[in-house]
């Protein structure tokens, strides 16, 4: 084999397909999100970030820089090591108490993104309880499916959110054998929500463990930001609840929330724990001051809330066709890889916007999209610019306009 040869004509046959990755050179302004430079094709240009999982601004937010630039002065770069060998620091401590607070449970353990997380927590319980089912949502993301494969535990898929097939599939195991239900709140391409407590109800009746990912929810629900499930009143019926601290809290890494037992079970035995290198204390105690000022803080979350709606009836009356959700995240239909890119090239080029298109694998062909999330730093200019864009590309490209009585 010609090694070069294959992964050229690989990347060739994304590329035909209009599913090739581009990055955008893209430099973030301190204090002028989301706004930034692109560098790219020799200049640099000012651009409007509509896709950030930063979704609340704040990893610009005074609090967390002025907690970063304390904790860099005070502690240095780096944490040292792993958390075994010399990795854990104060300010991971207090982090971990913070975010056990935030979601009412006894312990939460840190990891180095909210992928990690997944993967070495579903990974490690799956695979350390004997004879465990894990019954997972068909639409989870890529890290759950990934710890899922890696302990080699028995799994089943059920149809996402469909509650009667996820009955009949539980209904299926002896009512001993040990179960664990992995599922989201929050789905990140369609913006739909999980039926937390109807999910909660079935694992009591059928003896499951349930081990919920609010990576899109912590910081922008709930009364303290706790997540969909604290706004439901449901954080205790949980097993485990995953999170992240790279969106809405604005920095890095990721974390469950449990027992003690279990968070200390994860932390003997995963090796994504045990044997990666600690985040730098300065992300920790960023991460630790964007949770305490959003804990108490509800102006960011209504503000977003808003912009939120306000995007959303701009579209309507474009016509430009969404998926409707009861979230934050606003999905631009296409339905085309390679319209979609070329929609996402222009909207960069032409009109300094910046939105990735959305292909296959992602999500299924045929349903490829625009993934827009506003928050609350966005100014009524950069709505105007968006709409008036994606209005004129709607046209240039021949794509189909929602009907005024579907809107």
């Amino acid at each position: 084999m010609n090694y070069q040869t294959f992964f050229a004509d690989r990347l060739d046959a994304l590329k035909a397909e209009g599913n090739y990755r581009v990055f955008a050179e893209l430099e973030r302004r301190c204090g002028d999100f989301p706004h930034a430079a692109n560098h790219g094709g020799g200049t640099t240009k000012p651009v409007t970030i509509w896709c950030s999982n930063d979704y609340l601004g704040m990893g610009q937010h005074p609090k967390v820089l002025t907690a970063m630039h304390e904790a860099l002065d005070r502690c240095g770069a780096g944490a040292g090591g792993t958390r075994n060998i010399s990795g854990t620091t104060h300010d991971h401590v207090l982090l971990e108490a913070e975010l056990a607070d935030l979601h009412g449970k006894e312990d939460a353990l840190l990891f180095t993104s909210g992928y990690v997380s997944n993967w070495a927590a579903l990974g490690t319980l799956a695979a350390r309880i004997p004879d465990c089912l894990v019954l997972s949502d068909a639409l989870n993301h890529a890290s759950m499916i990934e710890g899922i494969r890696h302990s080699k535990a028995d799994r089943v898929i059920w149809r996402h959110n469909d509650l009667a097939d996820l009955e009949a599939k539980l209904a299926a195991q002896p009512l001993d054998r040990p179960k664990l239900i992995a599922f989201e709140s929050v789905y990140s391409m369609d913006g739909d929500i999980a039926p937390i407590k109807e999910i909660c109800d079935l694992a009591d009746r059928y003896n499951a463990m349930t081990y919920l990912d609010e990576v899109h929810a912590v910081g922008l629900y709930g009364p303290r930001g706790g997540g969909i499930a604290e706004r439901e009143g449901l954080m205790d019926r949980l097993t485990v609840i995953e999170g992240t601290l790279g969106k809405a809290f604005g920095v890095m890494g990721g974390y469950i929330a449990a027992s003690a037992d279990l968070c200390d079970f994860v932390r003997s035995f995963a090796s994504g724990f045990i044997f990666t290198t600690a985040i730098p204390p300065a992300v920790a105690a960023g991460a630790a001051a964007s949770i305490r000022h959003l804990k108490t803080s509800q102006v960011e979350r209504a503000a977003h809330q808003a912009k939120v709606a306000d995007l959303r009836a701009r579209l309507d009356a474009q016509g430009i066709p969404h998926e409707r959700n009861p979230s934050h995240i606003i999905p631009v239909m296409v339905g085309d890889p390679v319209k979609c890119k070329y929609i996402s090239d222009l909207l960069l080029k032409d009109y300094g916007i910046y939105i990735q298109p959305i292909n296959y694998p992602t999500v299924p062909k045929g349903t490829e999209r625009l993934r827009i999330t506003p928050s609350p730093v966005h100014s009524e200019a950069d709505m105007d610019q968006l709409v008036t864009a994606l209005g004129a590309l709607w046209t240039q490209c021949e794509l189909a306009r929602m009907p005024l009585a579907a809107q």
